[in-house]
């Protein structure tokens, strides 16, 4: 019996053998790739209509005028902000470099993809993602042209000028990334039904309570993490309190440079160094430690041990200053004095940098320790103590259960609070070395870190906020940074351990 041709269920032309995935796949990676093309610098999407009307308008002098292009990209928009002088279109024009900077991370990642998968067909998961870096990309690129649009008629319209104008290049990518994005919503579509998956609507739809659930979750991260974020534009401009932030002169680069001709290169060697000292024998000592107390058999004496391990963890950084004090101070310093009394010759700590990197390593682990100990044994105390009684049996000593059982299981907790710690590997503990070390300028070449200096440079100089904010953007974004690098690492050497 001859079967009925029907149409594909769920294709449409973009399943038949004319106009089949591969050749959907291959159009949507080929709108990507021309949507990043057209997004490069060389291309103008803004234009400057009649330069002359920015005199009388906004009073600028034709000296700067003359700075001016008739055309702008996205990238150059920060320039035409700053040689203008009009520093209320700074964040505007810094939100559309941003949105820039995530469509071209987003369709290399989509050709990335699509060149992978070699348009062949494959369990579908891989395409999955593929088709939803595509949509996120031409979504993003539709809202990146919207911007530019809204970017004209805002600085139009705020300086009541017809000056700037927008390119008919925007047009096309509009189009083009329209095009594209219901193309692959069509393949997306297929894909789906193929691999039996369903998308976040009809996710929502079934764990609606769940979704409901992390609603104050994300209304906290929102006002406490996100929002606060905006201060960033600090970092950009000159400000001062009659203009606010929005309308203060925005200077670019300006306090990264002012930063980077200090002696960065002494502050940044200062606080990786001490940070990678810190994350290596802290994580080492406090899976000691753990190991230690996990161990102890007397109840009593492995209470009383944990308590003392973990009590400096309470102790101020303004006790801290004191007890430190008291022990090195070269008069009447604890230690010179039994120094003194044994006949020895006193040792000036406060001027002498040799001996601070060994200090402030030797007070960190002795007031961190202590927490981190009990973040391990807590993951010890839950593991399976039939393993332990299996190996015990088997003939295992001590040592040989640590090590087959036990630290393999520390394995994963480790590597999670590495990541975090990596995290802030450009952030120093200020409280801990302006407390122990203060304003001694003869111990800055050893015990000077990125967050003391900017202290420093901030109390000297009270409307410096930029710089603050400055230092701040490149400790985080370093950061970040790290950690992407750290976790992609550990993804492809063990991907069960991996943060994301």
């Amino acid at each position: 019996m001859n079967a009925e041709k029907t149409k594909p269920a769920w294709g449409g032309k973009l399943e038949e053998k004319k106009f089949g995935r591969k050749t959907g796949v291959l159009l949507a990676a080929g709108a990507s790739a021309l949507l990043f093309f057209l997004s490069l610098p060389m291309f103008d999407w803004v234009h400057l209509k009649n330069i002359s009307a920015l005199f009388g308008k906004l009073g600028i002098s034709r000296e700067v005028a003359a700075t001016l292009y008739q055309g702008y990209s996205i990238f150059s928009l920060l320039e035409f902000v700053k040689n203008s002088g009009l520093g209320v279109l700074g964040l505007y024009s810094m939100v559309l470099l941003l949105l820039l900077l995530g469509t071209w991370y987003l369709h290399i990642a989509h050709l990335w993809k699509a060149l992978r998968n070699r348009f062949h067909d494959s369990d579908g998961k891989g395409e999955l993602r593929m088709y939803v870096f595509g949509k996120a990309a031409m979504l993003l690129t539709v809202l990146l042209v919207a911007g530019s649009y809204g970017f004209v008629l805002y600085a139009n319209r705020c300086f009541g000028m017809t000056g700037l104008g927008a390119s008919p290049l925007l047009v096309v990518e509009l189009a083009l990334a329209l095009a594209a994005y219901l193309v692959i919503k069509k393949l997306e579509a297929a894909e789906r039904v193929r691999c039996h998956e369903h998308g976040l609507v009809k996710e929502f739809r079934k764990n609606w309570v769940l979704f409901l659930m992390l609603l104050p979750v994300g209304v906290f991260f929102l006002v406490n993490s996100y929002l606060p974020m905006v201060g960033i534009y600090f970092a950009f401009v000159n400000f001062n309190f009659a203009d606010g932030l929005w309308a203060s002169p925005f200077v670019g680069m300006k306090n990264f440079e002012f930063l980077f001709q200090s002696q960065m290169g002494r502050l940044i060697r200062n606080t990786v160094l001490y940070n990678v000292v810190f994350i290596v024998l802290g994580n080492v000592l406090q899976i000691f430690f753990a190991i230690l107390v996990s161990q102890m058999t007397l109840k009593w004496f492995k209470k009383v041990g944990q308590t003392l391990i973990f009590m400096p963890y309470f102790v101020s950084f303004v006790l801290l200053k004191v007890m430190v004090y008291s022990l090195l101070e070269y008069q009447y310093g604890a230690i010179n004095n039994m120094i003194r009394n044994g006949g020895g010759t006193p040792i000036d700590f406060y001027n002498s940098p040799v001996y601070w990197p060994f200090l402030i390593t030797l007070f960190n682990m002795w007031k961190s320790v202590g927490y981190g100990m009990v973040v391990y044994l807590a993951t010890i105390m839950g593991m399976d103590g039939e393993l332990y009684e299996a190996a015990k049996v088997d003939g295992a000593n001590i040592f040989q259960r640590i090590r087959y059982i036990m630290l393999p299981q520390l394995k994963p907790t480790f590597i999670i609070l590495l990541i975090y710690s990596l995290g802030g590997i450009m952030r120093g503990n200020f409280e801990l070395f302006y407390q122990t070390v203060g304003n001694n300028g003869l111990l800055y070449e050893v015990t000077d870190i990125l967050d003391t200096y900017v202290y420093r440079i901030t109390i000297g100089q009270p409307l410096s906020i930029g710089l603050g904010s400055a230092a701040g953007l490149f400790q985080s974004v370093f950061g970040f940074v790290v950690v992407l690098v750290t976790n992609w690492a550990i993804r492809r050497k063990e991907a069960d351990y991996a943060l994301f």
